[in-house]
């Protein structure tokens, strides 16, 4: 059974519904911060509660986060065609509600937040890669499109703050992404190396306003982007300049900083080194995603374990898990209901 003292600094995914013997023992031995699911580990919630409680007790029964990206639209690995779980709108549609009438926009971002924390936290999910703080602009990669939930900083702002609220009451830390911002981005980063040349001032004024006004969320998921005006070479992710002068020291982030999958296509080099190289950029933690065994491998040699401030941001994320408040259902599926169907 791995030490509980000695973590490894790195989220990995696993192959299929259930953990087979070679990943189990992977598990033990690398003892890894976390665990992320996909589509393709999501059948039923019964298989779901065993496959969550299997990996921590192979963690040396820690309560180790499990991860998901449960944003709704295009990004919701629990759902259809699975008849277990609901289909939630997409983000673009909570700013179109809060275009017309905020308050709206806004309890709706909070109801459908605690909803999706419950479909999780029953099926022992405790953090959500949500929300989506980036900011669209014209021309930009579809990537992020409806992603978003809108172009305007301050509505993001509110209703990001309201689905993160909602997302707490439910026992659900959420994950805002993708810091310092993915919304001018020309590629997708799951393809190529988006390239962003926007001015500083540009940037500070828009892209970076969501992020600087929720820095005090628990964790943060890096962007694949080069932003010329800080690092002409080096992805947000791999970048010393961006991470200490954009995301901790600009944008004001504290908590704990993840890297975007290693193994989408933006990065180049062993997964070994592009880990190594996002660790000592800044980067609190490594995530593969894949589940491939030999990768998970070479990331979790490359990442070590979890240390000094790393180690502590990761406690104090954890620390916010509560139990899940009460609250309106009914009230939360006929939100459901009525963006779903606009």
């Amino acid at each position: 059974m791995a030490n509980s003292a000695t973590i490894g600094a790195l989220i990995v995914g696993c192959a299929g519904t259930s953990l087979k013997d070679p990943e189990l023992r992977f598990l033990e031995e690398r003892n890894p911060w976390g665990l992320i699911l996909f589509k393709r580990n999501c059948e039923t919630p019964d298989q779901l509660r065993a496959l969550t409680a299997r990996f921590r007790e192979a963690v040396a029964r820690r309560n180790a986060p499990v991860f998901i990206d449960q944003e709704g639209g295009r990004v919701q690995r629990l759902g259809p065609p699975s008849n277990s779980w609901r289909k939630y709108p997409p983000a673009g549609r909570f700013g179109e509600l809060a275009q017309r009438d905020p308050v709206a926009g806004f309890r709706a971002a909070r109801r459908i937040g605690r909803l999706m924390a419950q479909d999780l936290f029953d099926i022992g999910i405790t953090v959500d890669c949500l929300p989506v703080l980036d900011i669209p602009q014209l021309g930009s990669s579809e990537v992020i499109g409806d992603r978003a939930y809108a172009a305007v900083p301050e509505r993001v702002i509110g209703i990001a703050r309201a689905h993160m609220a909602g997302l707490l009451e439910g026992g659900v830390l959420p994950v805002i992404k993708h810091i310092p911002g993915h919304g001018r981005a020309m590629a997708d980063s799951h393809l190529a190396m988006p390239v962003v040349d926007a001015k500083r001032e540009d940037l500070e004024s828009v892209d970076f306003v969501p992020f600087a006004a929720l820095a005090d969320a628990p964790m943060a998921m890096t962007a694949h982007v080069v932003y010329t005006a800080f690092d002409k070479t080096n992805p947000a992710t791999l970048s010393r300049t961006v991470i200490h002068r954009v995301i901790r020291k600009n944008i004001g982030f504290d908590g704990l900083l993840i890297t975007d999958d290693l193994s989408m296509k933006a990065l180049s080099g062993s997964l070994g080194d592009r880990a190594r190289a996002a660790l000592a950029a800044g980067c609190d933690v490594a995530l593969h995603c894949n589940g491939n065994l030999d990768e998970m491998r070479e990331v979790a040699e490359a990442a070590g374990h979890l240390k000094g401030k790393s180690a502590r941001r990761a406690r104090a994320a954890l620390k916010l898990i509560r139990r899940p408040q009460p609250f309106d259902k009914k009230a939360a599926l006929k939100e459901i209901e009525t963006l779903v169907s606009v």
